[in-house]
């Protein structure tokens, strides 16, 4: 069966951020996307804090997407505690991109916005528990340190 509850996102850990300059000839999409790391790396700091980026959750509220399903696309910081055992809040920006329940009403999707964040800390967990984190956190170590063996270049790819 299909979890009624979807989350998917990329996890960038903040303490694996070197430089935060953006080339001059980067799309603004990427410029902008830039910036909200950095006012979040400034806000929540380096360390215990992991940005969560190309984010989405699915709510179906019936047995069929067609009836009943809310999608949110959410960005923005997760805190865990001193070991990186366990989410201990979220600081995110959230959007409702599709729905398809003909009885929405706003409080209902302000209501929804913030269970949004409380399923992001459950699955954040899930997430540390499966090792994600850990392997997560040890590629972006190795690729700094490449990057920096190579000052800062990694091949045409990157």
């Amino acid at each position: 069966m299909t979890p009624r509850v979807r989350i998917e996102f990329d996890c960038l850990p903040m303490r694996s951020l070197g430089r935060l300059d953006v080339p001059l000839d980067a799309p603004p999409e990427l410029e902008a996307k830039a910036e909200r790391v950095k006012a979040a790396l400034v806000k929540h700091g380096r360390h215990n804090t992991f940005y969560l980026h190309n984010a989405s959750c699915t709510f179906g509220l019936t047995n069929d997407d067609n009836v009943g399903m809310l999608e949110f696309r959410f960005e923005g910081t997760v805190l865990t505690d001193a070991e990186d055992r366990k989410a201990q809040g979220c600081d995110l920006q959230v959007e409702l991109v599709r729905e398809t329940c003909d009885w929405l009403t706003a409080p209902v999707v302000a209501w929804f916005a913030k269970t949004v964040k409380e399923a992001v800390l459950v699955e954040f967990d899930r997430y540390i528990a499966a090792g994600d984190l850990r392997r997560t956190v040890a590629r972006m170590e190795q690729l700094a340190a490449e990057s920096d063996a190579r000052a800062g270049f990694l091949g045409m790819g990157l």
